[in-house]
């Protein structure tokens, strides 16, 4: 049976990184890549750790095993990963909705991935809806950037929810810069 909760041990972040490390686009060829997407970073054990004290990944365990994850990045996190720092400076020009992004309440999705086994058996949505259960009282929105060679994650994002709010182009790749509203109410009331 799949559940969905939090990375908890060391032995949660090793899975992790082992599920990572077999998903990696280095790793893969062109028609893996093509038919099931990628992951762009590669994160070490300790940086993993950085950002899992600051907050848990969300997880989904197949038994013992997790067969997915979606790491949490906080803003406070951003010095766990030197890369991501260009990230974060470029989020800090973004505006939406008419505001400065920096403005609203949000942290950004570091990093998600299933298990080739288990694609296609709604995994991602219970990765993002525990997402939202655990998180939406504390933030207005998720933002995260996705290759737009990535044609596969950018569609499973659409279906959840996220919009494509900016796309510009670093030293790494093409992104999209995708957001996911999820309370109306607060945001509306930052603009009264």
């Amino acid at each position: 049976m799949l559940t969905a909760g939090l990375a908890n041990t060391q032995s949660d972040l090793r899975q992790i990184l082992a599920l990572q490390e077999r998903n990696l686009k280095q790793n893969l060829s062109a028609e893996e890549k093509a038919a099931e997407g990628f992951l762009t970073m590669q994160f070490s054990l300790e940086m993993l750790q950085q950002l899992h004290d600051l907050a848990p990944s969300v997880v989904v365990r197949d038994g013992n095993d997790i067969i997915a994850y979606a790491i949490v990045l906080l803003k406070e996190g951003r010095n766990a990963y030197p890369d991501l720092e260009n990230m974060f400076l470029h989020l800090e020009t973004l505006s939406w909705n008419g505001r400065p992004l920096i403005d609203y309440k949000f942290y950004v999705m570091g990093q998600v991935c299933i298990d080739k086994n288990y694609r296609g058996q709604q995994v991602f949505n219970m990765l993002y809806n525990k997402h939202r259960e655990l998180y939406q009282n504390s933030f207005d929105c998720i933002v995260t950037e996705i290759s737009t060679s990535n044609h596969r994650s950018l569609r499973a994002h659409e279906k959840t929810g996220f919009q494509t709010i900016h796309k510009y182009r670093d030293y790494m790749d093409e992104w999209n810069v995708v957001l996911w509203q999820w309370d109306v109410k607060r945001i509306m009331s930052y603009e009264i």
